[in-house]
């Protein structure tokens, strides 16, 4: 991870530097700028996101836990759910607080008042992406105090619920400054995941609404059919097709590479796809699976099992192909194809089997078109999968929207949501089942006790508890 932590530190030095216009003025301080243009905040925290929070230790954990990789080290290991607070201390007290939240809050405030709306627009996007990741892997968070330094020094933590409340209006405030006259200042080459365009930015906003609409699908004084009409509404003016895809471009080498390709290099500690996952796409006869994964040295598919002494020939095993690993394989945050399952599984909620399975299909047709598979493959595949029922579409539907989201975190809020797809999970005489949460980090716990501390690993987050 050092090349790609230093393209970070590269771009974020952009807002330690930026801002001087006089070489020398004794009224102002070169090196503590009070303003940062927007155009040189936002391109760190895009980076910072994609890099660092997806594709850093909160990727890596969940491709672990759901079971698509493995990591070939002896017991205990991450992959065994061997999780510390120190564990969270990178994405909690470097990436999301100070690097995302803190750099957004200032670049919104700045730009609200400076009337760059397509700026608050993003601004605001970005900041409800990331506040979904750390409610999600720790439940209640701060953030009503969170941003008042130094008159809070200890911010109090809101609940999880107010969070996905706040998570909604985000949005929709984000909507409404897309709305607005375009500012004189407006984003372009700065803004790494559409270049500006707006219109883009608009479906990513209604996608993701969607997604954390049906996250609530059993949370507690929610229904599974309000939480599908809200989802479906929201989706007739998200993602249309694969050109709309949310994701980071790499061009590749040095300090350019794609994360995932630094995750899964020799370097490492030896990744490779786990036992699982490969199994379930030679049992499918899947075309995919040539994308995602390559022969091991005896020719064949070959995944590690969670939880075997560690091998000592690695490449036997099947490594992540170039596609999601390669030095420039981009990093999605949000597809066309995900958009499609979120739909197919709430219109089996509304309407049931019939009506969820031609979008069903679309979903996996989506996926694979994505990644370059002929349409004669796509439809053998589709023909091969069983007619939905009333009984196995929610588990149909998860299971190949897990594979469609091959190494994106959100297969492990479905799988905590649906309990799809089925995993075994590694076990000994303490551990008996894959994490519910992560712990808080140990940071956190030095320096800003709360009663939320309290909570293990196997406690439900709020909108987990059915």
């Amino acid at each position: 991870m050092i090349n790609i932590k230093m393209k970070v530190w590269i771009v974020a030095g952009m807002l330690l530097t930026a801002g001087c216009k006089k070489f020398l003025d004794v009224n102002k301080d070169p090196n503590n700028p009070l303003q940062v243009k927007e155009a040189q905040v936002l391109p760190p925290v895009e980076v910072t996101t994609a890099t660092s929070i997806v594709g850093g230790t909160y990727g890596n954990v969940i491709a672990y836990w759901m079971q698509q990789l493995s990591i070939n080290q002896p017991y205990p290991s991450i992959e065994s759910y061997n999780i510390t607070p120190v564990n969270g201390n990178n994405t909690w007290s470097y990436y999301l607080y100070p690097n995302v939240f803190q750099n957004l809050n200032m670049m919104i405030n700045q730009a609200e008042q400076q009337r760059h709306p397509e700026y608050v627009a993003i601004g605001k996007t970005l900041f409800a992406y990331n506040l979904a990741i750390a409610a999600d892997l720790w439940g209640n968070v701060p953030y009503s105090q969170a941003f008042r330094i130094p008159e809070v020094m200890k911010p109090a933590y809101d609940s999880q619920e107010s969070i996905y409340i706040t998570i909604q209006q985000m949005l929709d405030s984000a909507l409404y400054y897309m709305q607005q006259p375009s500012g004189k200042v407006k984003p372009g080459a700065d803004d790494y995941i559409y270049n500006g365009d707006m219109g883009q930015w608009k479906k990513f906003v209604y996608t993701l609404k969607a997604r954390y609409y049906m996250r609530l699908s059993k949370a507690p004084g929610h229904t599974a059919a309000l939480q599908a009409d809200s989802a479906l509404n929201a989706l007739q003016q998200g993602f249309g097709d694969n050109a709309d895809n949310a994701l980071m471009a790499y061009p590749g080498g040095g300090q350019a590479e794609s994360p995932w390709f630094m995750n899964t290099a020799d370097a490492a500690g030896g990744v490779v796809c786990a036992q699982s996952f490969i199994d379930s796409l030679v049992a499918r006869k899947d075309p995919r699976l040539a994308i995602f994964a390559k022969k091991g040295d005896k020719g064949t598919y070959v995944g590690r099992k969670v939880g075997d002494p560690q091998a000592a020939d690695l490449d036997s095993f099947s490594r992540v192909n170039n596609f999601y690993a390669g030095s420039a394989a981009s990093l999605y945050l949000a597809t066309y194809a995900e958009a499609l399952f979120i739909k197919a599984e709430a219109a089996f909620i509304k309407q049931g089997a019939a009506a969820a399975a031609p979008v069903y299909t679309a979903a996996i047709a989506a996926h694979m078109k994505m990644l370059g598979i002929p349409d004669g493959a796509q439809q053998i595949y589709i023909a091969s999968r069983p007619a939905l029922t009333a009984a196995n579409t929610i588990g149909e539907i998860i299971t190949e929207k897990y594979i469609a989201g091959f190494l994106s975190p959100e297969t492990y809020n479905d799988w905590r949501r649906t309990g799809f797809p089925v995993l075994k999970p590694y076990q000994d005489e303490v551990v008996k089942a894959i994490p519910r949460r992560w712990p808080y980090p140990a940071d956190e716990l030095l320096t800003n006790p709360q009663p939320d501390h309290k909570a293990t690993l196997g406690d439900r987050v709020w909108w987990d508890k059915n």
